[in-house]
């Protein structure tokens, strides 16, 4: 796999992940291109990774594998810029948000194979969850590419296209809901009189323990629940409450919200 030239195009947030992950990996720096709009970002990435910083014109031109990770308005523009200088046998790999393959279909030489990728900040400590659906020039070897590239971050699914503005509202945007549960129950954890750090490091191991169980033990999350809810107790008094304030509802109407927003951008970048 390391044979492969791999170029980041835009390093932001998600394309340093990614670019972290694959070094943490054992690919080889002077198999890693990097592009960035500002000089000061490019030097920057240089000094942290050791990694070639080069134009989109140039990283075009000598990488395998392209991973698109600029802003999804700004796709257009770096696509008609490196349109030019593919060959036959370029793998595309989008990080754009929303964006559909058939986005960079329009726009690049007939036939270039896109992988279409949604993965999450988890990959900072090789936790991520990253969703890979294959455009319609995309073969089965170039999705085994794309595995291969983000498995070091964390796990890998397979789905259909059609899904993945599901996904980027559920484990794209996801860790973000979780973060905000957790400083919630922290701040209930100081109104019930627990010093804040003490609150910090029962729910965080309390949220560890849990995701471990859930993916560990293949039961459905409503058994866990039950067997930490005992009639008259302590738990089903504050889960009356939750439902009373229609935390549930509250998620459904969230992911929904981040679905919508996923398609509106897709609609203006195109």
């Amino acid at each position: 796999m390391t044979k492969h030239t791999v170029a980041m195009l835009g390093a932001g947030k998600m394309g340093e992940l990614v670019l972290a992950g694959l070094l943490r990996s054992g690919w080889p720096a002077d198999r890693l291109l990097v592009t960035a709009r500002r000089p000061a970002r490019g030097a920057e990435l240089a000094e942290k990774y050791g990694v070639t910083i080069v134009g989109n014109a140039e990283a075009a031109e000598r990488a395998d594998i392209l991973a698109i990770g600029v802003k999804p308005q700004d796709a257009g523009a770096l696509l008609a810029e490196i349109g030019p200088e593919l060959a036959d046998g370029k793998l595309i790999v989008s990080l754009c948000a929303g964006l559909p393959t058939s986005f960079f279909a329009a726009r690049l030489p007939g036939g270039t194979p896109v992988i279409r990728v949604m993965t999450n900040t988890p990959a900072l400590v090789d936790q991520a969850m990253t969703a890979i659906s294959p455009g319609p020039h995309a073969t089965g070897e170039h999705v085994t590419i794309a595995e291969e590239m983000f498995a070091p971050l964390g796990a890998t699914i397979r789905v259909p296209e059609s899904q993945q503005d599901a996904v980027t509202a559920l484990s794209g945007s996801g860790p973000a809901y979780f973060y905000l549960l957790v400083e919630a129950m922290i701040d209930a954890g100081i109104l019930l009189g627990l010093p804040r750090q003490t609150a910090h490091d029962l729910i965080v191991q309390t949220a560890i323990g849990s995701a471990t169980m859930l993916r560990d033990s293949g039961e459905h999350p409503v058994k866990l629940r039950e067997a930490v809810t005992s009639p008259a107790g302590t738990t089903i008094s504050a889960i009356r409450e939750l439902e009373k304030h229609g935390v549930r509802a509250a998620m459904l109407s969230a992911l929904e919200a981040a679905r919508d927003r996923a398609r509106e951008i897709a609609a203006q970048a195109i």
